[in-house]
Parts: C-alpha cells; sequence; structure tokens
C-alpha cells in the first residue's frame, strides 16, 4: 500500500539497526521516504538496514550516536536535518530493559542508564527538532513507549516501566504543547513482540506468561508494528490525532 503523502519526506527513526525500529525504517523507505538510520553499537547492521531502506524505493544515511548523552541526542538530530534540509518525522525508538534487578538490589547507575536511554533520548531529541519542525511549518513526532508503561511491566523490571511511564505522559504534555506549530505527537506502545536477543533480557518462561494472558496467544512481529507508525507519520491518515499512545498488543492490554 502506497501512502503518497509520505513520499519523499524526510525521517530520523533512532535505534533503527535491528528491531522494531529497523521495521520501521524499512516501512518508511518502502513509501519513498528518505530514512536516517541510527545505530550505536552495532554499525554494521545499521548499514544493512540502509541497504535495505535504498531497496525498498527509499533513500538511507547512517548516522552514530549514543543516546545516553543529551549533547549526543542534539547532534544526532542536527545532523539528520542537515543531510534532509528539513525533518518531518523524528521517531523516538532506542531504548531497553538493559538489565533486570529488584528495586532493593539496583544501583545508582543502572537508574541512570535506564532513564537515559528510554527517557532523557526522548526529550533530548525531540527538543532538538522541535525548533526545525516550528521553522519549517509543522512536522510529526513518534515515540516508542510500552505496555508496561500501564501494567508496570514484567518482573524486576520497574525503572524500565516507569521510564516509558515518562514517554507516555511526555508525549501527551507535548502534544497540547506544540500543536499549535502544526507539530502532531504520538507513541506506539509494543506487546510482546518477538525481537533480536529478547531473551537476553527477558527469560522464557516469562515470555510464556505473557502470551497465556495474550488473546491472540502469541508474539507479534516487529513488521506487525509497522502499520501504526506509518499511520501516525501520514497526515493524509491522521491529521486529527494528536497525544495519543496506540497500543500494538495482541489483547494483552484493553485500556
Amino acid at each position: 500500500m502506497q501512502i503518497d503523502d509520505l513520499r519523499g519526506k524526510a525521517a530520523l527513526v533512532t535505534g533503527s539497526s535491528t528491531g522494531i525500529g529497523a521495521a520501521v525504517a524499512e516501512g518508511f523507505g518502502a513509501q519513498g521516504m528518505r530514512v536516517a538510520v541510527h545505530g550505536n553499537s552495532n554499525m554494521a547492521a545499521a548499514e544493512a538496514v540502509a541497504e535495505r531502506v535504498c531497496a525498498a524505493g527509499g533513500e538511507a544515511i547512517i548516522l552514530r550516536a549514543d543516546l545516553r548523552d543529551r549533547a549526543d541526542c542534539t547532534r544526532l538530530v542536527e545532523e539528520a536535518h542537515a543531510a534532509f534540509g528539513r525533518l518531518d518525522v523524528l521517531v523516538n525508538n532506542a531504548g531497553g530493559v538493559v538489565r533486570r534487578t529488584p528495586i532493593r538490589d539496583a544501583e545508582d547507575a543502572l537508574f541512570d542508564e535506564v532513564l537515559a536511554l528510554n527517557a532523557t533520548s526522548v526529550f533530548a531529541c525531540s527538543r532538538a527538532a522541535l525548533k526545525f519542525m516550528e521553522a519549517q511549518g509543522g512536522g510529526v513526532i513518534i515515540s516508542t513507549t510500552s505496555l508496561a508503561a500501564r501494567n508496570g511491566g514484567g518482573g524486576r523490571s520497574v525503572l524500565y516501566a516507569a521510564s516509558k511511564g515518562f514517554v507516555s505522559s511526555f508525549t501527551r504534555g507535548l502534544a497540547k504543547e506544540v500543536a499549535r506549530f502544526n507539530i502532531r505527537v504520538n507513541a506506539v506502545a509494543p506487546g510482546v513482540i518477538d525481537k533480536p536477543n529478547k531473551t537476553t533480557t527477558t527469560p522464557p518462561h516469562q515470555i510464556e506468561a505473557s502470551l497465556r494472558m495474550t488473546p491472540m496467544r502469541r508474539q507479534g512481529s516487529v513488521e506487525e508494528c509497522v502499520g501504526a507508525y506509518l499511520y501516525l507519520a501520514s497526515g493524509a491518515l491522521s491529521s486529527f490525532v494528536t497525544g495519543q499512545v496506540i497500543e500494538v498488543n495482541g489483547g494483552l492490554l484493553m485500556p
């Protein structure tokens, strides 16, 4: 399906070397968009995603940044804007559990890393993008939150859930603040999604328990998340939608 108003638009997708971010970048490429593919620790994977974006019909550049660093967030957005001459869509997708631990055992360093990766990066990248979007007359910000933002997360992931709670609330508040500039701000909240290395931070028994509570009785795929991002990126499809969190979870949570 072609969404005509997305063709030629410029997007930055953070955390797009693997998982949902990679699938979104490729989905944007299939719409003829120009995509800044972001990576940090795995630039070879980012290069492979950029190749698939181009093969799908889009254009791609590859940018590297450590989004735990606010200055790097700002630089990343500025480089994406400089490469394309504009920035129509920012997808704040970078994030992760980092490590599961009971709060009583959580070190200050873990707290800082989880919040920096999941929450501060969304703030810093959005802040940097806003000046460009205001100047060009509008834009779209889409952040990846999580089902964990609503239910407190799985076992020993309180910090992750809390950081995603920030993302959901930040999305709603920022949407109110910038609507007058023709900037729409929304989020996508995936549930249990089959991503690379998922069992590194989520043990198999915990995944199985979640699936037993999921009406569709399976994990979602990263490709099944892409439609929500395309919908929110397109003014033709969602021009009156802002401040919303779209749940993509197979019915595991029905708010």
